[in-house]
């Protein structure tokens, strides 16, 4: 399918937008999206920009696309980092390599959990995805064809607009490298954790609850948080990989599996040998070819 969109009806669209930094950069009520070319030329045979998708200054995603009037499948690519920290420029490299396999790319920033709390995340990436769509002819993105990738925290993310409502329009598959479906086990398991990691990704989950411990008046949020506890007939398929021995154990995404599995919806966890995590597991040899043939099969 072609669309009309070309390199002069972009530039156009450029005029009529807001340079990205010019809004309030305190205001987190989402807005309409705003831009300021990066790269007009392309890389590669790539266009880039960066928007921003709301008023606050980390409602922000970098898009790659090519500017061909083709209309291109999207991959949506949300960073880790333990909820609080983190940047979409650290998957610079891995939305470049969807961009170069001919999809449109969306490399997205949200409003951390030391900025607000749970579920802010997870509305700034739908937020991010509704802006995406709204303006879909401007990067020649197929709206109705994608899957969104999240890393670790990002992971979680990912996996809880996945299982949002009773399933995202166009949303037709979710990645999860290292994914923390489940902040309730990960802090039951911090508890008595000797493993640092385990320790500090139970304090994160407490920091993404906006500071309160899962009962009484906080335990409708650490509910919202859950993301197997939302699951429904028409969410997405999913894909999650874990290496057997890291912190987040393969254990946390059987929980999805289970949940989406007897509602008739697919989930496939690949395991791997050793500790590594997130994006350290997506190098490891044959994972990133894994995850791609997964996401060929789901959005071509």
């Amino acid at each position: 399918m072609r669309t009309a969109v070309s390199l002069s009806a972009i530039a156009l669209a450029c005029v009529a937008l807001t340079p990205v930094g010019a809004q309030a950069a305190q205001d987190p009520t989402p807005g309409p999206a705003v831009t300021m070319p990066t790269d007009p030329d392309g890389i590669g045979g790539h266009a880039t920009e960066t928007i921003s998708y709301g008023k606050h200054r980390r409602q922000q995603m970098d898009v790659w696309w090519t500017p061909d009037g083709m209309q291109r499948p999207g991959v949506f690519i949300i960073h880790g980092g333990w909820w609080s920290s983190g940047d979409k420029r650290g998957m610079t490299q891995i939305a470049r390599s969807y961009a170069d396999m001919g999809y449109t790319v969306f490399n997205i920033n949200y409003r951390l959990s030391t900025q607000a709390a749970w579920p802010a995340q997870r509305t700034d990436a739908l937020a991010a995805i509704a802006a995406a769509r709204r303006h879909a002819d401007r990067w020649a993105f197929d709206a109705n064809n994608y899957v969104v990738v999240g890393f670790s925290a990002g992971g979680h993310i990912a996996a809880a607009v996945g299982t949002f409502g009773n399933g995202t329009q166009g949303l037709k598959g979710v990645v999860g490298l290292s994914p923390i479906i489940s902040p309730l086990r990960a802090y039951t398991d911090g508890a008595a954790a000797t493993q640092p990691n385990k320790v500090r990704l139970r304090k994160a989950a407490v920091r993404l609850a906006g500071g309160c411990h899962p009962k009484g008046k906080c335990s409708r949020v650490w509910a919202s948080m859950e993301v197997a506890w939302h699951a429904s007939r028409k969410d997405a398929p999913m894909l999650t990989v874990h290496a057997q021995d890291e912190f987040v154990p393969p254990q946390q995404s059987e929980l999805v599996k289970d949940a989406l599995g007897k509602l008739g919806v697919p989930v496939k966890i690949i395991t791997v040998p050793g500790q590594s995590h997130s994006t350290t597991l997506y190098r490891e040899m044959g994972v990133a070819e894994r995850v791609q043939a997964w996401i060929a099969s789901r959005i071509g």
